[in-house]
């Protein structure tokens, strides 16, 4: 039994390739026997097996729910970082809600214009008023990633979701009644705007309409999140605005965003990286978030706060000026601490690297991570993160006094 509960403490604490290293397990360890440091590598191992083939079982799912999508679509979409996208369980009607462009598309194969129109105007309604735990709980996907997730419990935490509304604040002034949803659907669904195209159904074509949010979407999503950024902002010691510049950025505040990496919700937080990292921070124990763990807002928003702290307070602490400091974050937190290192010299040391940044101006460290970062993606990540800070600076007034405490 002993032997038994040994075993599950060391498989928790080596999770993933990023686990700790033989000799930093000795250093820790140091009258430990050749046999038991044997057997750490051999249950590091098994872990790292038991997880690569975790993530094959959760990749083989997407690929085949896209194979079954293919019978009816002839380009299958599936969710991304700025779009949410929804099946109805018979797979013949899509919603996409396009985050960043304010929109939400609607299509369905019908074998009729009557029958598209009746499905539309019922998708519409679905999405209006949808919620995140009726909406994970009716998505084929997540159901079939569930029941990946539950046979592998020794290696991830979970959480159940919380249930905040997803387009209905910004569509609706207040709750709608069923009549005024009636009237809503109705307004937006009109025949003539109706598009029509062939389908892979035999006797069926594909409708489509687009309904556009209102312009102030990006806005009031925000908002949705005000009370929980504020709360970690203030716990972890970050500019509000950054966290929502960073939100914004990530998922264009889509609470389904799932980018190819995978990374998870608001802020895409990647499990096994900045998920296992935060995880250990916030409490003392390594293991790795699930997708629900990442799609319910509170968690996401912690996760993601707590590895800014980690980038800012621990990885770049060499670095002495503040703003350098946000600048090599901010670019940190799309590609990594290394990254931003190798960016300055021939090496993922950021003790190395610092002595040359402490050197800069921190308008000169911008500008030599915007010339030097080695992915094109993380050049444009700081310019957009760092214009967006500026302006949720205005919008959230109340943060204009931005710091960070001396580390």
């Amino acid at each position: 039994m002993k032997t038994d509960i040994l075993i599950s403490l060391v498989l928790l604490l080596s999770i993933t390739l990023n686990a700790e290293s033989f000799e930093e397990f000795k250093k820790a360890n140091a009258d430990n026997s050749q046999a038991q440091q044997k057997a750490f590598q051999k249950y590091k191992k098994d872990l790292n097996e038991e997880f690569s083939a975790y993530v094959k079982e959760i990749n083989r799912a997407y690929a085949d729910y896209k194979k079954e999508l293919n019978f009816y679509w002839k380009k299958p979409k599936l969710s991304t970082q700025k779009n949410w996208v929804k099946y109805t369980k018979d797979k013949t009607t899509r919603t996409t809600v396009e985050f960043d462009k304010n929109v939400v598309v609607l299509e369905t194969i019908a074998s009729s214009p009557r029958e598209a129109e009746v499905k539309l105007k019922k998708a519409l309604a679905v999405v209006s008023i949808d919620d995140t735990k009726s909406a994970l709980k009716s998505d084929e996907l997540y159901k079939k990633i569930a029941k990946i997730e539950k046979r592998n419990r020794k290696l991830l935490v979970d959480k159940p979701i919380k249930k905040e509304l997803i387009l209905a604040p910004i569509i609706f002034k207040k709750p709608p009644t069923k009549e005024k949803i009636i009237r809503y659907v109705n307004k937006k669904i009109v025949h003539k705007k109706i598009k029509v195209k062939k389908s892979k159904i035999h006797n069926a074509k594909v409708y489509s309409i687009n309904v556009q949010l209102p312009s102030d979407t990006m806005i009031k999503r925000s908002k949705a999140y005000e009370n929980t950024v504020r709360k970690n902002a203030k716990r972890f010691n970050l500019p509000v605005s950054l966290v929502f510049a960073i939100m914004h950025t990530e998922s264009s505040f889509n609470p389904f965003a799932k980018s190819y990496i995978p990374a998870y919700g608001l802020m895409q937080i990647v499990p096994r990286t900045a998920g296992i990292d935060s995880y250990v921070f916030l409490h003392k124990v390594k293991k790795m978030p699930t997708a629900q763990y990442l799609y319910n807002s509170a968690n996401n928003i912690e996760m993601g706060s707590a590895y800014l702290h980690i980038l800012y307070y621990r990885y770049l602490k060499p670095i002495d000026d503040p703003t350098s400091r946000l600048y090599c974050t901010i670019a940190g937190y799309n590609t990594g601490a290394g990254n931003v290192a190798r960016a300055f010299v021939d090496s993922n040391s950021v003790k190395k690297a610092s002595k040359k940044i402490n050197a800069m101006t921190s308008k000169m460290v911008y500008n030599h991570l915007i010339d030097n970062l080695k992915y094109d993606e993380a050049k444009n990540y700081l310019k957009r993160v760092s214009k967006r800070v500026n302006s949720y600076k205005k919008v959230y007034k109340s943060n204009d006094f931005i710091f960070f405490k001396k580390s």
